[in-house]
């Protein structure tokens, strides 16, 4: 079967093309990829590409489809298939798999399954993994950004501070405390905040930093303080001392829950400053160099009880928990959203992702367009009828993408 799709072939070459994914198998199942959500992860794999842990030796050979924060709807399942998926049902993917004790996935280990092609054949395991999650909500973009917002979820559920017997661990941010969210401007940043806002044991006061003057600007507009949380947007590009800033923030005291969303060393040495007794650190950016280092305090981890960890990715769990939440609306994932493109666009976009102000990138693998910024639609609306309607569209939904304005795109645009 003939597809359209971008594909890696070693370190910062990727490849839009034509080529042919072979026929189902009877324990595969057939699907058309509507949306993928561009990941910084993909961007940090495409410039590593075999030395990435997910991503297999000899892809000069043996190419493999990127992308994995997709949305499909399915086409054909194979009469062996372990799913209970039916033609014509729409999914999204946990894209990471447990294969013979190896870390695989969709977007980094398969030549037919990831986010960024027009069709994919699911494999056996993915089925038998039980890696497909059915999406009943609204809009396939939102169905795409459930995984990063999975991923977010389970950031937060691995926060834990010290029980009174001063060993035992409670899971998740300190309830009624204070939490940073560093470097935070951009789609995760938000999401990040999102999330914590909406859980059980939410912070009272969350503080997220950012040294972009647009995207603090931007976060201040979209981040809607929820259940009584206190929330501050704050530029610290040019401020001499930014742990005192954020300290004074909040009232003097420590922090309780740090989150840091940028692999910068500075980044780093703030949150180790700014961090209080019994708090957490969490870095959730992942950085590109095994040798990465930074400075901590282990003065304060020793007798203060502070905890530095680490999270990759969600699990299940934690996709059924942000499906859910974004299929109520409890999480307004369209915030996320600065950038529509085609599937023609994803070499270019995924190569420079890091460079591109603005937010999250949402492709339509369906689609022949650029990546274009709702910000401009406006201005292209003045000689494109489409992107007029679009501009009115995005308007009526508070300047962001809306389900009506992917309809619009899906019957109006150009296809692949």
């Amino acid at each position: 079967m003939l597809v359209k799709g971008v594909r890696m072939y070693g370190k910062s070459d990727l490849r839009f093309e034509t080529f042919d994914i072979g026929e189902m198998g009877e324990e595969e199942l057939l699907a058309r990829v509507v949306t993928d959500s561009l990941c910084m992860s993909t961007h940090k794999a495409a410039l590593q590409g075999s030395d990435h842990r997910a991503v297999p030796d000899g892809i000069d050979q043996n190419p493999v489809v990127v992308g994995h924060e997709f949305c499909a709807v399915v086409e054909k399942v194979g009469a062996r298939a372990a799913t209970d998926l039916r033609v014509g049902d729409v999914f999204t993917v946990q894209p990471k798999m447990f294969l013979d004790g190896e870390v695989r996935g969709p977007g980094y280990s398969f030549a037919a399954y990831g986010g960024d092609i027009t069709h994919i054949r699911v494999p056996r395991e993915a089925l038998e993994g039980n890696y497909l999650l059915p999406y009943r909500g609204k809009g396939y973009f939102r169905a795409s950004l459930t995984e990063p917002y999975s991923c977010l979820i389970s950031a937060l559920r691995a926060q834990y501070h010290l029980a009174p017997n001063h060993k035992d661990h409670v899971m998740g941010p300190r309830a009624g405390g204070c939490m940073a969210v560093l470097a935070g401007g951009g789609p995760m940043g938000m999401g990040m905040a999102q999330c914590a806002m909406g859980m059980e044991n939410r912070p009272e006061l969350i503080v997220v930093t950012d040294v972009d003057a647009q995207r603090v600007q931007r976060a201040r507009k979209l981040l809607v303080p929820q259940n009584g949380v206190r929330v501050e947007v704050v530029d610290t590009s040019g401020v001499e001392d930014v742990p005192a800033l954020l300290r004074q923030i909040a009232g003097g005291r420590g922090f309780d829950d740090v989150m840091i969303m940028a692999p910068v060393p500075a980044v780093i040495a703030q949150a180790d400053a700014i961090s209080g007794e019994d708090s957490c650190i969490s870095f959730f950016a992942g950085p590109t160099r095994k040798d990465f280092f930074a400075p901590v305090n282990f003065y304060d981890v020793h007798y203060n009880d502070k905890h530095i960890l680490g999270t990759s990715g969600g699990d299940i769990g934690d996709m059924r928990e942000a499906i859910e939440k974004i299929s109520s609306g409890e999480i307004r994932a369209e915030v996320m959203v600065s950038h529509i493109g085609g599937l023609n666009a994803v070499t270019d976009t995924t190569l420079r992702l890091p460079s591109i102000p603005g937010a999250k990138k949402l492709i339509y693998c369906g689609l022949d367009l650029p990546l274009t910024a709702i910000a401009d639609f406006a201005a292209l609306g003045e000689s494109d009828p489409m992107f007029a309607r679009l501009h009115r569209i995005c308007e009526a939904h508070d300047g962001l993408w809306s389900e009506e304005a992917e309809a619009e795109l899906l019957k109006s645009a150009r296809k692949i």
